[in-house]
């Protein structure tokens, strides 16, 4: 039998039937209900809200999540196809799944009481209600530590004020799990503690961010907060320090991982398509060695990073995979899908800039998931702290 030249190692025979069925079943939605969509709305800057109750009938929010709080329980390579199908659509699908399943649910759960997750979790796993994830501020993106957005302690709750930047489903949300520093009332030390904030408060603005010529197809804001109060109740119990953020961006990452890949596949199927089509000198370009060795080129480093996410997704299952593991991933195959981007578009020529292709649209969307959630450059540094044991931070 040929190798597939989109699974060239055949991993779709290392998954299960049920992981097999979702990765299957989420494609054909991003095939019929999306894809129809995204040339309009990437045009426009807009984002299909009316698909968000479909993706929860799908699973695809807060899949991980367990069934009792309203979440599918599926494990993690699940998740990670289903990510990996919604950015074969575009980044900005994959995007807004990802932070309300990995950056709103996850927090909830995991650092909330149980009245908070039982109120938002069966709800946000629906669709019937957004989130959003508020730790970038206008100055502090790669060092979040550095926060300048502050709680204060004042009427039976707290006091916010501050303003985050690039967050997604920041205008639409129900509700924003917001980063800010609060003093310890024993040690009078600042501590990083997660508030829910409700769209409706008093003091919180959400403008929408513009002029973006990546990620159109998805929504960005500013949360904005001025003297915002919020009961005592809206605070994330178990939330503490810097850590607890950070615990969310790692599971965001991990998601990211897979979703590249299918930026990557959506571009080097087109190219590959394109080359058997489009003849040049009397014969299909994909006949001559150069256009060859640019296709073979993408289709290995597809296929390292099919490999790379599968075995995270086991080792995340298995309770075994660290967060430098994730950077490699992240790191590896988002940089890796931008240059298969940039090639696919190189094999189409002038074509390859037009909207009649998705290559230009993934090619953007790529430069803003190369930097959000890490930079390149910052998971280069995490892992040369991993395997060198010095900091190059300091």
């Amino acid at each position: 039998m040929a190798n597939d030249p989109s699974d060239f190692y055949a991993v779709a025979e290392l998954l299960s039937p049920e992981e097999r069925q979702v990765q299957g079943t989420v494609r054909r939605f991003v095939d019929e209900e999306y894809l129809p969509l995204v040339r309009h709305h990437f045009e426009a800057g807009t984002f299909p809200t009316e698909l968000i109750p479909m993706l929860g009938r799908l699973g695809c929010l807060g899949p991980t999540i367990p069934m009792e709080y309203g979440g599918g329980g599926l494990n993690s390579v699940c998740y990670g196809l289903m990510a990996q199908e919604l950015e074969r659509g575009d980044s900005g699908l994959r995007s807004a799944a990802s932070v309300q399943s990995s950056l709103v649910m996850y927090p909830i759960l995991t650092f909330g009481s149980e009245d908070q997750k039982h109120h938002w979790l069966p709800r946000m796993a629906k669709g019937e209600a957004v989130g959003c994830f508020g730790l970038t501020e206008p100055d502090y993106g790669s060092n979040p530590g550095g926060m300048i957005t502050r709680a204060r302690r004042e009427r039976d709750g707290f006091v916010l004020n501050g303003t985050k930047r690039w967050i997604t489903n920041g205008s639409i949300a129900d509700v924003a799990v917001v980063w800010a520093k609060l003093a310890d009332e024993d040690s009078g030390q600042d501590v990083i503690r997660g508030f829910l904030v409700e769209k409706d408060r008093d003091g919180f603005e959400r403008p929408l961010m513009h002029g973006k010529w990546s990620l159109r197809a998805s929504i960005t804001s500013e949360l904005i907060f001025e003297d915002c109060w919020i009961p005592e109740e809206n605070l994330l119990p178990k939330s503490g320090n810097l850590k607890s953020p950070l615990m969310c961006l790692t599971q965001a990452r991990y998601g990211i991982s897979w979703g590249a890949i299918g930026a990557a596949l959506a571009c080097y199927e087109c190219a590959l398509d394109y080359s058997k089509s489009r003849v040049m000198f009397s014969r299909p370009i994909g006949g001559y060695q150069l256009v060859q060795s640019k296709l073979v080129g993408m289709m290995a480093e597809i296929t390292k990073a099919q490999l790379l996410s599968w075995r995270l997704g086991r080792m995340k299952d298995e309770g075994t995979m660290t967060p430098d593991q994730v950077s490699l991933a992240k790191m590896n195959n988002v940089s890796q899908a931008l240059a298969i981007a940039r090639t696919a578009r190189d094999i189409l020529g002038a074509n390859g800039i037009t909207d009649d292709y998705p290559i230009m649209r993934h090619m953007m969307n790529l430069e803003t998931v190369n930097t959000y959630e890490g930079t390149e450059d910052i998971h280069r540094l995490t892992l040369g702290r991993a395997i060198t044991g010095l900091s190059a931070f300091e």
